[in-house]
């Protein structure tokens, strides 16, 4: 089914989004589905009253799109997409490559870090306009759904086309089985086993189990893409920590231990942890770090348990700068402004 995409946007909310086990053993606040809803409702007259003429909305659990429009007077075309539904993360990446196939101007998205990284996958290089509302929210931002729709339709339009940066992303590329894969050094063009956005976690767990993770002591090592005071959630640790790096467009490696630098941060909502460095280095562009334990141990992508590694199993991870495209929404409704796009 081929859609016209002239003038459209996507948007990506999801409804597990702030409701993990996070509520059981921290005190992160459960964002209710109802308020998804009533963003998404925003965000939609914002869209509009910029110009944009079609939105693609991803079928969910909770019908939030189909709840935004009921009673909503607006002269958007919008869409449901048409789309087989499997009610898990998979159901954003599909949407997100979806609406990149049909040339949507821009996506986005309601959720957390977990939420923007499973788009991520999907989207290609179309601009992500990502609002918070999960649990640990590094990469999205708290914005209000009107001003988040008027951003991303002005970046679709081409009136701010400076507000968009690029964000780095973290490849990870898992031990090959294929004996001819055997050796191989991968990054040489080769699509990695996985990403994450913010943080990945070698954590000292057999299974994915419950996937998020709250217990900093189970931490073996740390990658992070960025260092950002006020953050909650493992990059907080680096944050804290006393290192300063030369280049903004390094990353941080950690490695936890018994002995070292103690450090406090506060992996989830009201949970603080207090954690020793063995070893905290700045982390380059395209540098290779192999990851390898002897005890079973599991890789946690952006907060949230993925990968399961065998006793003795190899993972390489890569810092690499070609991660999606990010709105900057005030930097986008203040290049309009000066512009006189809102003089009426």
């Amino acid at each position: 089914m081929r859609i016209n995409s002239t003038n459209s946007v996507g948007i990506i909310a999801n409804p597990a989004s702030g409701r993990d086990i996070r509520r059981l053993v921290a005190h992160g606040a459960v964002f209710n589905n109802d308020e998804k809803v009533n963003i998404v409702r925003r965000v939609l007259l914002g869209l509009e009253a910029v110009g944009a003429k079609r939105v693609f909305v991803m079928p969910d659990s909770f019908s939030i799109g189909h709840k935004a429009l009921d009673g909503l007077q607006i002269g958007l075309d919008v869409t449901i997409l048409p789309m087989l539904k499997t009610f898990s993360q998979r159901d954003s990446t599909q949407a997100a490559a979806l609406m990149a196939t049909e040339g949507a101007g821009c996506i986005i998205t309601l959720g957390g870090d977990g939420t923007n990284r499973a788009v991520a996958k999907g989207c290609g290089d179309v601009p992500l306009m990502p609002i918070s509302t999960g649990t640990n929210n590094v990469f999205p931002t708290m914005l209000e759904g009107t001003v988040a729709g008027m951003a991303a339709g002005l970046v679709m339009c081409g009136e701010a086309d400076a507000a968009v940066q690029r964000a780095p992303r973290l490849d990870i590329f898992c031990e090959k089985t294929d004996e001819n894969d055997q050796g191989k050094d991968p990054g040489n063009g080769e699509t990695p086993d996985d990403i994450a956005l913010v943080d990945v976690a070698v954590y000292n767990e057999r299974f994915v189990a419950s996937r998020a993770i709250w217990d900093a002591s189970k931490i073996n090592e740390l990658f992070l893409t960025r260092v950002e005071p006020g953050s909650i959630g493992l990059s907080s640790i680096g944050a804290h920590a006393q290192i300063r790096l030369d280049s903004p467009e390094q990353g941080l490696y950690l490695r936890l231990g018994s002995e070292g630098q103690r450090v406090l941060a506060p992996i989830a909502p009201g949970l603080l942890s207090e954690v020793s460095l063995a070893e905290c280095r700045p982390l380059d562009v395209e540098e290779m770090v192999i990851v390898k334990h002897q005890q079973p141990c599991v890789l946690a992508l952006d907060g949230e348990r993925e990968i399961e590694l065998r006793q003795g199993a190899t993972a390489r991870v890569r810092l690499n700068l070609n991660g999606p495209r990010v709105i900057d929404a005030r930097k986008a409704i203040d290049i309009a402004a000066r512009a006189g796009v809102f003089i009426r």
